[in-house]
């Protein structure tokens, strides 16, 4: 089962005078099939600590592991590598590219790989009708709601099967309605998968709906 392990976690920005400590002595478990909620204040470091999970940032201090690996520890071309293979990211705009299909843009993680094969494609259509946007394959973002492109964001997320899937505000453009339902299939999805959800979020809605919450505060994460 996948493991995600976090321990000591620290991270610090340049400023006047002293430094900025954004994460103090950051630890937690999440295991394969379970979904978390952090929550805080804007400016609390909710984003950096997303951002150093899917290794898009480095911490100055502490271990992130999944099922036992410290990416960290991999060189530029093997940490790319591997947060293609085990992560999956889904922001709260999307971040789809304009000019290409909804199939294209949730085919754009084969990229890295240098083409889309016929399973992942059909992995494709197959997430694609998971979300209900069968009907869409061939739109173009601009053609489509806030919550049929956070859908797609979705499908996109979990194109590569990956163990660890990264949420960071996936509600929070959305009215209510759009947002519980997106919020069903993200969950229906990742337990599917029986992989790792982690949200950061101001909605209490969707905090609630994950199985544990933690509040990041003066840069220290409080079990709630």
């Amino acid at each position: 089962m996948t493991r995600l392990l976090v321990e000591h976690l620290q991270k610090s920005f340049p400023a006047a005078g002293e430094p900025l400590h954004v994460l103090r002595d950051i630890c937690m478990e999440v295991s394969g099939g379970q979904s978390l909620a952090i929550v805080g204040p804007s400016g609390s470091g909710k984003s950096t600590l997303l951002q150093i999970l899917g290794t898009l940032d480095r911490p100055d201090g502490g271990t992130v592991k999944v099922d036992g690996e410290d990416p960290f520890l991999l060189d530029q071309q093997q940490v790319a590598h591997w947060r293609n293979q085990k992560v999956g990211f889904i922001f709260q705009d999307h971040h789809l590219l304009p000019h290409l299909s909804v199939m294209e843009n949730v085919l754009i993680p084969t990229l890295a790989g240098g083409r889309a094969n016929a399973p992942l494609i059909e992995r494709a259509k197959e997430l694609l009708q998971a979300v209900g946007l069968s009907d869409r394959v061939g739109h173009l973002p601009g053609m489509l709601s806030g919550g049929e492109r956070e859908r797609v964001a979705i499908a996109r997320a979990l194109l590569m099967s990956p163990s660890l899937i990264l949420a960071d505000e996936p509600t929070g453009n959305l009215d209510r309605r759009t947002a519980e339902a997106v919020t069903e299939v993200l969950q229906s999805l990742q337990r599917d998968n029986n992989a790792i959800l982690i949200c950061v979020t101001h909605s209490e809605t969707l905090a609630a709906a994950m199985d544990q919450r933690h509040e990041l505060l003066d840069g220290k994460l409080v079990r709630s």
